[in-house]
């Protein structure tokens, strides 16, 4: 997807998106599934970020919660600072700048992960990684500035599904346009060997540093949206569970896949909703059955759509 046709299907997904919305709010849809579809769009964003870290480039990133974290804060603090006398007509551009800042900061704080951590892979990547998302986590947690171990309540209601589907739309749409283009295919180049991509040329350190600030960035824009769609921010809600879960996803989908990561974040999404007549057992059965297809599909149970690997 580039060029002038990818431009089609972002508009596409886009107006898609904001019809959506309007069909929503003009027919008065459940609230409930309106909740589930956002939390599928949000979890969409931080499994195709994910994956440009993990399944393009080949770094093994454990602390996607922590970016999450950074951009859900960010936003959701100066909303708050700031929305007290805004009026209606400026509240989107209010939470879009939210949006944004949280994103930006996110980034530079992937930029701060990223440099460190160069010359590790593998296993100490992702326990390196994984420190940072916990150090960031508590760092919140112990902030009173951010609500400390409350966190902060009162958050505007603003995300809604046209927002949730116009960001996920468009960072599918940025990262299939960074991975296609020509500076782009140095992303499967340092994966699968940094050594002969060094001597082609191509820069390891500046490709590895480029993915996690790009996907910092969409984690923490899709943090502001989690905070503006939950209204209420926990540490405990970014801790290494949820990186994990971000991570499943990926891996469900097929690294470095885009299309099956996003069937993927859906269907995890979906799953854990649909497990819900089962109540006591609803964990253990979500749990068996990510093992099982981790079993019978190691190789990714969406094994389809476009792919920098061989």
């Amino acid at each position: 997807m580039s060029g002038a046709g990818g431009k089609r299907w972002l508009c596409a997904a886009v107006m898609a998106a904001l019809a959506l919305q309007w069909c929503a709010v003009r027919w008065d849809f459940n609230r409930y599934y309106l909740g589930v579809a956002v939390d599928a769009g949000i979890n969409v964003i931080l499994a195709v970020s994910l994956n440009l870290i993990n399944g393009h480039t080949g770094q093994f990133s454990l602390g996607h919660a922590g970016f999450m974290a950074v951009g859900g804060y960010t936003a959701a603090k100066l909303t708050l600072v700031l929305g007290g006398g805004c009026p209606s007509w400026a509240q989107p551009a209010l939470f879009l700048g939210g949006l944004l800042c949280g994103g930006m900061l996110a980034a530079l704080v992937g930029l701060a992960v990223g440099l460190p951590t160069l010359r590790l892979r593998g296993d100490y990547l992702a326990i390196v990684t994984l420190g940072f998302g916990e150090i960031i986590r508590v760092v919140f947690q112990n902030s009173e500035f951010f609500g400390a171990a409350t966190g902060l309540t009162g958050i505007p209601n603003w995300t809604h599904l046209g927002w949730t589907c116009g960001f996920a739309a468009l960072t599918v749409y940025a990262i299939l346009s960074v991975v296609d283009s020509t500076y782009g295919r140095g992303f499967p180049a340092v994966r699968d060997n940094e050594v002969a991509a060094a001597a082609s040329g191509i820069n390891p350190v500046r490709y590895k540093v480029s993915a996690f600030v790009v996907g910092a960035f969409f984690a923490g824009v899709a943090g502001g949206l989690y905070a503006h769609h939950k209204t209420v921010l926990n540490p405990t809600g970014f801790d290494f569970l949820k990186s994990i879960d971000i991570v499943v996803m990926v891996i469900l989908g097929g690294m470095g896949r885009t299309a099956g990561v996003v069937a993927a974040a859906v269907l995890l999404t979906l799953l854990p909703e649909l497990l819900r007549g089962f109540a006591e057992y609803r964990m253990i059965l979500y749990a068996l059955l990510i093992i099982l297809l981790m079993l019978l599909r190691p190789q990714g149970l969406f094994n389809f759509g476009p792919s920098t690997r061989a």
